[in-house]
């Protein structure tokens, strides 16, 4: 008599091979989840660069300019810039490749998101952080990004981190006192990354 063959896996097999599957996913779901916190952090960081690098540009561009104005319109605008230092209430102006940036005291502005009707945006489009000069909060929002306005203070988040609030740093405009203190950029927080 012939025995008949049978195929398939035994119980002890088919157990074994889901012990070590579930091991494997124990061990990977934490560090996938680091992965999406360094990612956020990695955001920030960058975005916190791109505020830091477009601020000392227009600067050295004001300075290099030496309040005088263009003589022709900037590139992306229909105005050309006086590359003034400007004041919280009549800023000046840089021109860039894509259009004009208000200066305040020498730097980019803390201007709303989108630069109101007639005037300049400030350091959101300086940045660069979409590919929109003058991005709305919508603009700002398919890039990841969260941004308010707080009086003189921009306040840049990461969206979809668990606590927004605290994955952020702030970009203070230049303000004046005895002298003019330039623009700061704070720290990173990092702890709702």
């Amino acid at each position: 008599m012939k025995s008949a063959h049978h195929y398939g896996f035994t119980l002890i097999e088919l157990v074994i091979v889901i012990a070590i599957i579930g091991t494997l996913a124990a061990v990977a779901q934490p560090r996938f989840i680091a992965l999406q916190r360094d990612a956020r952090i990695a955001k920030l960081t960058a975005a916190r660069g791109s505020v830091g690098a477009s601020a000392a540009l227009m600067h050295a561009a004001y300075l290099t300019r030496a309040n005088v104005a263009d003589p022709i319109a900037c590139a992306g605008g229909s105005a050309s810039a006086d590359n003034k230092p400007g004041t919280v209430g009549t800023p000046g102006s840089v021109c860039t490749e894509n259009g004009l940036i208000a200066m305040v005291y020498g730097y980019p502005a803390s201007t709303t998101i989108p630069a109101a009707g007639g005037t300049n945006p400030g350091i959101v489009a300086a940045a660069g952080l979409t590919s929109v000069f003058n991005p709305t909060q919508q603009n700002l929002a398919d890039e990841g990004y969260g941004v308010s306005l707080s009086g003189t203070n921009t306040v840049f988040q990461i969206t979809g981190a668990p606590d927004s609030t605290n994955c952020q740093f702030t970009y203070t405009q230049a303000s004046m006192g005895t002298s003019i203190s330039p623009a700061q950029i704070s720290v990173s927080t990092t702890t709702g990354c």
